[in-house]
C-alpha cells in the first residue's frame, strides 16, 4: 500500500516532535494512522508503538553519541516502564477500539495541559538551582505509571517522561530528552510485542516502514534544530495543536465508544 500524500507531512511531524522535544511522536502517530492512512484503532495503536519505537531508537543513538543520555536513569525508569507497558497492552485487549481512541484523546489533552502549565517550564529551573534530587522509588513509580499509559493507548509517554526526568532526577533538559528517547524505545518494544500477540488481522508493514523512515528524517532534523529554537515556545505551540487535535478525535470517537 502506498502512503497517502497527506500522511507524509504527518509522518515528518512525528519525527520532528521526537527530535525537538523528546516526546509527542506517538501522540501524532495514532491520528496519522487512523485518519490519514485509514487504519482501524487497534492496528493504529500497535503500529504506533513500532513506528515511535524505531524513530526514538534512531534519535536516542544521536544523543548517546553526544553523551546526552543517562544510562542509570534509563534503567530506573525503563525496567518498571516495560512492566507497566506489558500490563497496559494486555488490558487493552478488553477495551473496544473506539473507547481506546477516546481514552487516547483524553491522554492527549492531559499532555497538552501539562505542557502549558508552569510546572513543565519551571522544572528545569529547579534542577539548575540544585533544588531537586531524584530518588529511586520516585523514578520506579514514574516509570511504571508511564508504562501503563504507553501499553494502554499506544503512546511513548515522552510528554510525561521528560518532565519527570528533569523534576525527579538532576538531568538538564537535553540529557532528559535523550534519556526519554531511550526509555520510549524500551516501552514501545514491549508494548508492540504484546499488542501484536492479540491483534486480529495483519499490520501494513509497507506503510509502517515508510512512516518510520520519514519520521527518522524528521527526528534528525529536529535534533539539529533543538539547540537553535526556544523550547518553551515550541512546547506551547505543540500543546495548543494537541488540544485542537484531541477535541476533534474526542468528538469523533466518543459517540462510537458510548455505543460500543
Amino acid at each position: 500500500m502506498s502512503l497517502p500524500l497527506l500522511a507524509w507531512p504527518g509522518a515528518l511531524a512525528i519525527g520532528l516532535s521526537l527530535g525537538l522535544l523528546g516526546s509527542g511522536g506517538s501522540i501524532l502517530t495514532v491520528p496519522v494512522l487512523v485518519y490519514l492512512v485509514g487504519q482501524d484503532e487497534k492496528q493504529a495503536v500497535a503500529g504506533s508503538l513500532l513506528v515511535v519505537g524505531l524513530i526514538a531508537l534512531a534519535s536516542a543513538l544521536g544523543y548517546l553519541r553526544r553523551r546526552e543520555l543517562d544510562v542509570r536513569a534509563v534503567l530506573a525508569f525503563g525496567i518498571p516502564g516495560m512492566a507497566g507497558t506489558w500490563a497496559g497492552a494486555w488490558s487493552s485487549a478488553f477495551i473496544p477500539g473506539a473507547a481506546q481512541l477516546a481514552l487516547f484523546a483524553l491522554v492527549m489533552a492531559a499532555a497538552a495541559t501539562f505542557m502549558l502549565s508552569s510546572r513543565a517550564g519551571n522544572s528545569a529551573d529547579a534542577r539548575a538551582q540544585g533544588e531537586v534530587r531524584g530518588t529511586l522509588l520516585k523514578q520506579v513509580a514514574a516509570g511504571l505509571s508511564v508504562g501503563i499509559v504507553t501499553g494502554l493507548v499506544g503512546v511513548g509517554g515522552g510528554f510525561l517522561i521528560v518532565p519527570a526526568l528533569v523534576g525527579v532526577t538532576r538531568l538538564d533538559l537535553h540529557r532528559a530528552i535523550g534519556t526519554s528517547l531511550a526509555i520510549i524505545t524500551l516501552n514501545c518494544a514491549v508494548g508492540f510485542a504484546q499488542h501484536v500477540s492479540h491483534l486480529s488481522g495483519r499490520l501494513d508493514w509497507s506503510t509502517l516502514t515508510i512512516v518510520t523512515l520519514i519520521g527518522v528524517v524528521g527526528s534528525l532534523l529536529g535534533q539539529h534544530l533543538a539547540d537553535r529554537l526556544p523550547q518553551t515556545t515550541l512546547r506551547k505551540i505543540f500543546a495548543v495543536a494537541l488540544i485542537l487535535l484531541a477535541t476533534a478525535i474526542l468528538i469523533e470517537s466518543a459517540p462510537r465508544a458510548l455505543h460500543a
